[in-house]
């Protein structure tokens, strides 16, 4: 059954996503406000299928031979934090990190303070950047994201406002959506271009116009 539903998010959902992300890239000039959003949120939605897809089946695959391997996906896109999407996204990779990186550079200080932690989690993450490919696409995904949860550290340390999960959830996901966007995208115009156009309100306005005279 886990091999089943592997087979399905991979090949079905996954494939399906990849065409419609394949050619927004090949057309990124043409993007627009809607169609920018869209183009990102197909590919946050295909590396999650993709890659929760994969190791579905190859997790069915080993159960076969009474082979339990550790679980690797926890519904990683209904995470309210940064922290709390890398306690559910790839978690081999991140208790890799932690055990073997984080750790071990923590304890190497001769005082561990709040900064101190700040610094190595950055640096982990630049790593785990680097850990998808030698590419500058992939170190900006890295630092993106060790900024983010440096970010996410000084709030739940310093500020803490009791705000409704569904916000959380809801910037959580957007800065999630947007980090795929360095993932995806190797050239670094092209990275520039689609951020432009996904928060450009003259693009949000052309869209608008143009639905509304296609509706009228």
């Amino acid at each position: 059954i886990i091999l089943f539903i592997g087979l399905i998010k991979k090949i079905y959902f996954a494939g399906t996503l990849s065409e419609f992300v394949d050619i927004g890239h090949q057309n990124i000039s043409e993007l627009k406000f809607l169609s920018s959003w869209l183009l990102t949120l197909c590919f946050t939605f295909q590396i999650y299928f993709d890659f929760s897809g994969y190791v579905d089946m190859a997790t069915g695959s080993a159960l076969m031979f009474n082979i339990v391997l550790p679980q690797n996906f926890n519904s990683p896109l209904k995470a309210t934090s940064i922290i709390d999407f890398w306690q559910r996204w790839h978690i081999t990779l991140t208790q890799f990190l932690n055990n073997f990186i984080y750790n071990p550079l923590l304890r190497s200080f001769k005082n561990i303070n709040f900064l101190n932690s700040m610094i190595v989690t950055f640096f982990v993450f630049l790593i785990a950047g680097i850990w998808h490919g030698p590419s500058w696409n992939f170190i900006l995904f890295g630092t993106f994201h060790g900024l983010g949860l440096i970010i996410n550290h000084i709030y739940k340390k310093y500020l803490n406002f009791n705000l409704s999960k569904y916000v959380f959830w809801f910037l959580t996901f957007n800065f999630i959506n947007i980090s795929f966007v360095f993932f995806r995208t190797k050239e670094s115009e092209n990275i520039i271009i689609i951020l432009k156009k996904m928060f450009d309100i003259n693009f949000f306005l052309n869209d608008y116009f143009l639905i509304d005279k296609f509706f009228i």
